[in-house]
């Protein structure tokens, strides 16, 4: 295996470069970080060509990396950054040179923790280009997320006193027992969340809470949410750079797996977070489509939300390297024919045109069935409102009916419909539709377009509320900018404020509903519906079914 030196070699001479190769043959003894002779001949040379000069080492004292900087920094190899086990270093230290015998940078102890290295070592160099002190750094188990390391005191290089071999032993020791709470969390990806909040922030609250329940449905355990408030929103990283590397060294600390971001990400945002980390990185939108495909059980709906992936993944498909390249040979295929990015492009544009067609044809069957139970007369009720409200839950209660109801945001993609049967041999179609939230994707909005038709196509809107939520005025608010999205705004509509079981303090709904209007009621307690039931019943055979509400 050819060893070769990297980083910053344009200038030096050859004799400087072989120099610099024969590192490789050099075998530092198990107790050591650095042993003496190897300090002296990195600090000489640093010296002789002005520049840092870097090592890594293994666990055996070999030398698996040489590489050069400039006068006041280095950049590390591509070591890749996933770890290893929990509770597991890389195996690797760090030892390199600083030209002007000062001690471990931000810098250094950032890549000590991005890269979980075994230890961080930087030889300070004198003015005679001889080595003098050596700065130590290491990682702790339950640091603060800024400063998740500890540093040693400063050593002579010439007689060092740090046991590699016993320091490294004790730390994995100590990581292993940090980390075995972690085995209760088998099967649940283990997340950092990060709210930008941009401007005043007045949501930071109530969208964080919104966000941990997203996590929630979507199996997801939330280790820790960390907030940065902006005047706007970062270009390249939507966060600072500094904020980044404070995000990714929490994440590295707690074991997390992914980053979620509550915010949607721009393509080049998402690609820049990445190649700062190999963690995943999920922002609001993949969050609600994640939870969507988990829930889609009907034909209409895995295809609405494949859809929506679709339309979503198809502006972030970015080539990484010129490896994707596939040759295509014969006439008109020489050269560097269609890349895989191209191929993937290509594919995913005709996926949606495929799905496109498959959705409009079951819209004109819906239709058709709409336009049936028209025909016959039979008026249409459609619930609506934010997700999680309770509106399959009242459904069942209305019509008896078995629709899922779970205490999980977006539990209903497919629209439910049920009769309910009044006096004097009148009927109704009740129908159940997907739950809004704010900032709803647009994405999904165009996918699940044809499902909402379902309201367009009904008498009746009923908007439903959880009263018992203190963010509920917002709730109402954003589910009213989406009615007004769709063309919904002007359709008859009746508020109802559901789970007054659940409202604690004395409040009184009552008075709520004399102020916004609409009525209270309990899904869990059908005594509650008579007001409701009579105003459903006044409203569509007032003056026949079209009557429109006052």
């Amino acid at each position: 295996m050819q060893h070769e030196v990297t980083g910053n070699v344009s200038g030096l001479k050859a004799s400087e470069l072989k120099a610099l190769e024969r590192v490789y043959r050099r075998r530092v003894a198990p107790r050591e970080v650095v042993s003496p002779e190897l300090a002296s001949f990195l600090a000489e040379v640093s010296a002789s060509i002005h520049r840092q000069v870097g090592v890594l080492i293994d666990r055996r004292g070999e030398i698996t990396h040489v590489f050069v900087g400039d006068a006041s920094k280095i950049v590390l190899p591509d070591v890749g950054r996933l770890r290893g086990g929990a509770g597991r270093f890389r195996g690797l230290r760090l030892v390199h040179t600083h030209l002007r015998g000062e001690a471990l940078t931000r810098d250094d102890l950032t890549d000590l923790a991005l890269l979980r290295l075994d230890l961080v070592c930087a030889i300070g160099v004198d003015t005679g280009g001889r080595a003098g002190r050596l700065y130590l750094g290491h990682l702790l188990v339950d640091g603060p997320p800024d400063r998740p390391w500890r540093e040693l005191p400063p050593e002579a290089s010439h007689a060092p006193v740090t046991d590699f071999g016993e320091l490294i032993a004790g730390l994995e020791a100590e990581h292993g027992k940090g980390r075995r709470g972690a085995a209760t969390d088998r099967g649940k990806d283990r997340a950092l969340v990060v709210h930008v909040a941009v401007g005043r922030g007045v949501e930071s609250e109530t969208r964080i809470g919104e966000v941990r329940e997203l996590c929630r449905t979507a199996g997801v355990r939330v280790l820790d949410v960390m907030v940065q408030r902006r005047p706007s929103v970062d270009p390249k990283f939507l966060v600072g750079r500094g904020k980044l590397d404070e995000i990714l060294l929490r994440a590295m600390q707690l074991g997390a797996e992914m980053v979620i971001f509550d915010h949607d990400l721009t393509p080049g945002q998402a690609r820049a977070i990445s190649e700062a980390t190999e963690l995943k990185v999920v922002d609001r939108t993949m969050l609600i489509l994640d939870i969507f495909a988990q829930h889609a059980t009907s034909r209409d709906g895995k295809l609405q939300v494949e859809l929506a992936q679709l339309r979503y993944a198809l502006p972030r498909l970015v080539e990484k390297n010129t490896m994707m390249s596939r040759l295509m040979g014969g006439v008109g295929g020489r050269g560097p024919g269609e890349t895989k990015l191209e191929i993937s492009r290509r594919r995913a544009r005709e996926r949606i045109h495929l799905l496109d067609k498959k959705l409009e044809e079951l819209a004109a069957d819906r239709r058709l069935r709409r336009s049936r139970r028209t025909g016959r007369g039979v008026p249409i009720v459609a619930i609506c409102g934010y997700t999680n409200a309770g509106k399959s839950t009242l459904l069942n209660a209305l019509t008896n009916g078995d629709t899922l109801a779970a205490d999980k945001l977006f539990a209903t993609l497919d629209p439910v419909s049920r009769r309910l049967r009044f006096p004097h041999e009148r009927e109704v179609v009740m129908t159940d539709t997907v739950g809004f939230i704010r900032d709803l994707p647009r994405d999904l909005v165009a996918a699940f377009r044809a499902t909402l038709e379902e309201m367009a196509d009904a008498d009746l809107l009923i908007q439903v509320v959880d009263a018992s939520d203190p963010d509920r005025d917002q709730q109402v608010e954003a589910v009213g900018t989406i009615l007004r999205d769709l063309e919904l705004a002007e359709k008859p509509r009746l508020l109802v404020w559901n789970k007054a079981d659940r409202v604690r303090g004395g409040e009184d709904l009552d008075q709520l509903a004399r102020l916004e209007g609409g009525f209270v009621v309990s899904a869990l307690d059908r005594s509650t519906f008579g007001p409701l039931l009579a105003a459903i019943e006044h409203g569509l055979w007032r003056e026949g079914k079209s009557t429109a509400l006052a």
